[in-house]
């Protein structure tokens, strides 16, 4: 059997991925109940996406995702900020693995890809009367 890719590559490849690579790894799990609804266990976060916060400070807090911030890897939600010193407040980034979805914005894209990742239906070019 082939080598896995070194440690060090993976790492490279990782940190120095392109924005539109970065989409997908900075993908979030989805809540039981969507997980049943559409077959899917995971997507892409994206910016009207809601979420709950399952690790850290801000665990069990659920908003609406303002930003994905693909160059700092994090995601910003509604009403997760600090104030500064000088009274501004300012967005916390979470990494999206540490939330879950909770409710999916869907457009047509969004439809399109929930349909091609549904893990019920029977892929391929042949139907089962095809074969028959």
């Amino acid at each position: 059997a082939p080598a896995s890719t070194p440690r060090r590559k993976s790492r490279q490849a990782y940190f120095t991925a392109p924005s539109h690579i970065r989409r997908k790894l900075m993908s979030a799990p989805l809540t039981k109940e969507l997980r049943e609804k559409y077959n899917v266990r995971s997507l892409p976060i994206r910016r009207d996406d809601e979420v709950r916060i399952c690790r850290g400070h801000y665990h069990d807090r659920e908003g609406k995702v303002t930003q994905v911030y693909r160059k700092k890897w994090r995601i910003h939600i509604e009403r997760v900020t600090r104030d500064k010193a000088n009274g501004q407040t300012v967005p916390i980034g979470i990494h999206p693995s540490k939330v879950v979805i909770v409710k999916i914005k869907i457009d047509k894209d969004r439809k399109a890809l929930l349909e091609r990742k549904n893990r019920a239906t029977k892929k391929g070019k042949y139907t089962e009367k095809d074969t028959a």
